[in-house]
């Protein structure tokens, strides 16, 4: 977080946004406000304890905030505990993008990338669902996130974890050149196409929660009937449109994790590979890039509660290479 220090025991103020906030009661039976801060560096949960809504202001989702208080530590993670709180004013001047964080790249780029790539396809009707997914759905995918809380959380992420898999799977291709380039690119595409119905989503890019289908459902499900809907529109071949479901059905690999099915073709299962390499590298660049030199990080949920080690010996903070 971008937070200015106060002096060195700990204390910082500095602006942010509420990207979650829940108003909860402690076990002495006092009211406070549990949230989960963000600017365009990271996020971190925050507490304001014995809240009062007549003292302190009332609040929700995507405000733009200042705030005063202490940060520590809370079994293993940094957690700041709010002393001041108050609305952003005008005459603050800031804005409220510069506390989003977002893709490496802009949201046209990446969707150009993608469109062109489907375009080249040879497969007539790998490009024509594709093409005609992407093109329905433009305007959400240029911002929307890959998830609520986990990998690529950000503006844009959806696209950035989708390029990112695409280019993954481009480098397979040609080591394995029996995989089918344009099934697996396909696969790729669309696997989490159904994230745009998954969750809530605010117009900076913030995931607020997630919809009854969401909840119900997931995006693996809704994935598959997408593509059923489409493949029936468009007439596609039965047999495209089923590997196509199955790859979405399957991308998360196993049942434990999330999966309708196993992987149980070859591009099915670099899909799922692919997915789990890139989201993993996405969560370990994060927790590492905020762990001191030569220090571990706190204990990551999405890595099997491991701590993992900055070694220093690479910059974190490249782009990922994908133009």
């Amino acid at each position: 977080m971008n937070f200015t220090p106060i002096d060195g025991s700990g204390l910082v103020d500095g602006f942010c946004l509420i990207k979650s906030i829940d108003q909860k009661t402690s076990s002495k039976g006092d009211t406070y406000l549990d949230m989960t801060l963000s600017d365009s560096a990271g996020e971190i949960n925050a507490k304001l304890w014995r809240y009062n809504k007549a003292t302190h202001g009332e609040y929700g989702v995507n405000d733009l905030i200042k705030i005063r208080g202490m940060i520590s530590q809370y079994n293993g993670s940094d957690q700041l505990k709010i002393e001041k709180i108050r609305h952003v004013s005008p005459e603050d001047g800031v804005n409220i993008s510069d506390f989003v964080k977002s893709a490496d790249y802009s949201g046209e780029q990446m969707y150009d990338e993608l469109m062109g790539i489907a375009e080249g396809f040879a497969d007539e009707d790998l490009k024509r669902i594709v093409i005609a997914i992407l093109d329905d759905n433009r305007l959400a995918l240029l911002y929307w996130p890959a998830a609520f809380k986990l990998h690529h959380a950000v503006r844009g992420g959806l696209l950035l974890h989708t390029l990112s898999i695409v280019r993954l799977a481009e480098g397979v291709c040609r080591v394995y050149p029996f995989v089918d380039r344009e099934l697996l690119i396909s696969g790729a595409i669309l696997h989490d196409i159904a994230k745009l119905s998954e969750f809530k989503v605010a117009d900076t890019g913030i995931a607020t929660g997630y919809s009854a289908e969401g909840n119900l459902l997931g995006h693996l499900a809704m994935g598959a009937m997408v593509i059923d809907k489409y493949a029936e529109k468009l007439n596609i071949n039965p047999k495209t449109a089923m590997l196509l479901e199955h790859m979405v059905l399957s991308h998360h690999g196993e049942p434990e994790f999330g999966a309708a099915v196993r992987p149980m073709f070859i591009e099915a299962e670099l899909l799922s590979e692919l997915d789990l390499m890139d989201s993993r590298i996405y969560e370990m660049r994060e927790a590492v890039s905020a762990a001191p030199a030569e220090d571990f990080s706190a204990r990551v949920w999405a890595m099997d509660n491991r701590k993992l080690y900055n070694h220093t010996r690479t910059d974190l903070n490249k782009k990922t290479e994908l133009f």
